[in-house]
């Protein structure tokens, strides 16, 4: 082997994906698609319903497909074991613990969402700090 040649630990993107970084991805792909399923569904109701506030209710669909994009590039990211991609999806995990806090406060059919979201975002931060994660990632420990 030459000198050029990396070994699949050298190089992330050639060794093998864990389990946990794929798992990983796929929590944040189904956050992004539930982003994305909340935005589209503000924005159809908003137009052809009668919102309280037209412009509040295409504002908050707009809001929540752009917020999809952090969780579906960082689990694209994810997938390609791609260090920075650990970051905003952690940041995506952490912001979803307090949304779902919300909805477990509620009195209506919004609690089983809560218990979902709660899961979803505590098992993505499982995955996300375990050592084989962040080894896979080529994240390494300060010293």
């Amino acid at each position: 082997m030459s000198s050029t040649e990396q070994t699949p630990a050298e190089h992330p993107s050639t060794a093998p994906r864990p389990a946990r970084v794929t798992a990983a991805a796929a929590v944040a792909g189904l956050e992004a698609l539930a982003l994305f399923a909340g935005g589209v569904y503000l924005l159809v109701t908003s137009l052809t319903g009668r919102p309280d506030d037209l412009t509040q209710a295409v504002t908050g669909g707009a809001t929540l497909l752009a917020l999809g994009l952090i969780p579906l590039i960082a689990a694209r990211g994810l997938l390609r074991c791609r260090s920075w991609s650990r970051g905003p999806a952690i940041i995506t995990q952490l912001m979803a613990l307090p949304v779902a806090w919300t909805l477990l406060q509620a009195d209506s059919a919004a609690i089983p969402g809560g218990i979902a979201l709660a899961a979803a975002a505590l098992t993505g931060l499982v995955l996300l700090v375990h050592p084989a994660t962040t080894r896979a990632l080529g994240i390494r420990p300060r010293a």
